[in-house]
């Protein structure tokens, strides 16, 4: 049996192993049941002044049961499932192709599911990578591609897959920030999630190949950070968006009052002096930065 080695874990590599079509076991066994039936009944005594053939009779019933044994060795393999089969303790393949087969009826065999499983993990509170406690879930599409592996090589391969995601993802969670309030630039879990689902799911197929599963796919279902610090992180984030758009606002009045400048000295329709234009300036940014609606007063000459 040819054997891998994974760091210091022996690994046990899938292999094919013989089965014939099962219907000619099916066909073979039910022929040796009907001859050991003729044999009993040729073997008891025609008269009753005769004897009957005791040997006769002995094999005949030991020949039909074997053959009842011999029915073990039919098994059905269903789409998108496996069967491993062991002789004696020892691994002797797999059969992974649908359909009736026959085998050695002395086997044992162990039926491995090859489709596709979904594992949602629970919502885990850890630290992210600036050391604040988040609450994150994800997940996890994968499916076994190595059934020897999944059978010998650990214990149970659902459990497995269970805890290596657990760990997977706090792991992950502590390699980035939450957001890039801190780190400009810098990929985020709420900022890069592609670029995460991809890390995460790297990551698990490295802990999850020494059962032989595949990871099809990782990606982050809940992302938020711990209710202790949620209020204090939104006003945060309030306070981040709000300076953000004053500096656009600024940015754009200042553009504005330039223009407008512009534009009164190309056309020459007033001319202003240093200190009037000074006024404008201010009295535009009053108006363009402010949230809320201009009120104009307009000079009135009193009569004496």
């Amino acid at each position: 049996m040819e054997e891998k080695f994974s760091g210091n874990v022996r690994t046990v590599a899938e292999r094919s192993t013989w089965a014939i079509p099962g219907w000619i076991g099916f066909v073979g066994t039910l022929a040796v049941e009907v001859l050991s039936a003729v044999w009993f009944i040729y073997s008891l005594p025609a008269e009753e002044w005769m004897r009957p053939n005791v040997p006769g009779l002995i094999g005949s019933i030991l020949l039909f049961t074997l053959s009842t044994l011999v029915w073990n060795g039919l098994f059905v393999v269903q789409p998108n499932r496996a069967e491993v089969i062991v002789l004696f303790g020892r691994y002797l393949g797999s059969v992974k192709r649908d359909g009736w087969y026959f085998t050695n009826p002395l086997v044992t065999k162990k039926k491995i599911s090859l489709r596709v499983h979904n594992f949602t993990s629970p919502q885990l509170k850890v630290n992210d990578a600036d050391g604040n406690p988040i609450e994150i879930a994800a997940v996890v599409v994968w499916r076994v591609v190595d059934t020897a592996r999944a059978t010998f090589d650990v214990e149970n391969y659902l459990e497995f897959v269970e805890v290596q995601s657990e760990t997977a993802i706090r792991h992950l969670a502590s390699q980035y920030p939450y957001d890039e309030g801190q780190h400009p630039g810098e990929p985020s879990l709420r900022g890069a999630a592609d670029e995460v689902a991809v890390a995460l799911r790297k990551e698990l197929q490295v802990r999850l190949e020494l059962a032989g599963i595949e990871v099809i796919e990782a990606r982050l279902s809940h992302l938020a950070y711990s209710p202790e610090i949620a209020g204090a992180m939104l006003q945060r984030q309030q306070a981040s968006a709000i300076i953000a758009a004053r500096q656009k606002i600024v940015e754009g009045a200042v553009s504005m009052v330039e223009m407008a400048l512009d534009m009164l000295a190309e056309k020459q329709v007033v001319a202003l002096t240093p200190e009037k234009k000074a006024d404008l300036v201010a009295s535009l940014l009053v108006v363009l930065t402010s949230d809320r609606g201009a009120h104009p007063m307009l000079p009135v000459n009193a009569r004496e």
